[in-house]
């Protein structure tokens, strides 16, 4: 959902909000009012507020438990390197790791679920002829597969297949 909420959004900037719009000239009018909004533009030392109740109660308990282990090491680490810098830790270090765990299970899962003459499912991986042009060693590229090769999904290495 939007910001506004199906509602057109003013820009209490007005007019003078564009460089353009400025250099064509300002009444004084406008000039005390641009001086205010600048003014009121600079937040306090005490904004933006954080109140902790606030949002422990408002953050989803799944997402606290999943974060709580990068809370913990990067709050203690926050006091050495400074809150920015220890922010800025915490997220690169939370996104490296779901990388790994991605390339952990694609590598799991192409590892331990080929496909293979004994199950449907899983991927096959297939190695393709090597490319031979004219005029370069090997060429006609002749294999050494027999027709019986082609399509046996791994049975001539099982137990079962005795020749």
């Amino acid at each position: 959902m939007a910001q506004t909420a199906g509602v057109k959004p003013f820009p209490i900037a007005g007019r003078v909000a564009s460089e353009r719009e400025r250099c064509i000239g300002m009444t004084e009018v406008e000039r005390q009012w641009r001086k205010q909004w600048l003014q009121d533009q600079i937040l306090s030392p005490n904004e933006p507020a954080y109140v902790e109740e606030y949002w422990r109660e408002r953050t989803n308990p799944i997402r606290r438990i999943y974060r709580f282990p990068l809370d913990v090491t990067f709050g203690v680490l926050s006091g050495i390197l400074g809150e920015n810098r220890a922010a800025d830790y915490r997220y690169i270090a939370g996104k490296l790791g779901l990388i790994t765990v991605g390339i952990l299970c694609t590598h799991y899962y192409f590892k331990y679920s080929g496909n293979d003459w004994t199950k449907k499912g899983g991927f096959r991986v297939v190695k393709s002829k090597p490319l031979v042009l004219p005029g370069q060693k090997g060429f006609p590229f002749i294999t050494n597969r027999k027709m019986d090769d082609y399509a046996e999904r791994g049975f001539k290495s099982s137990v079962l297949y005795a020749k």
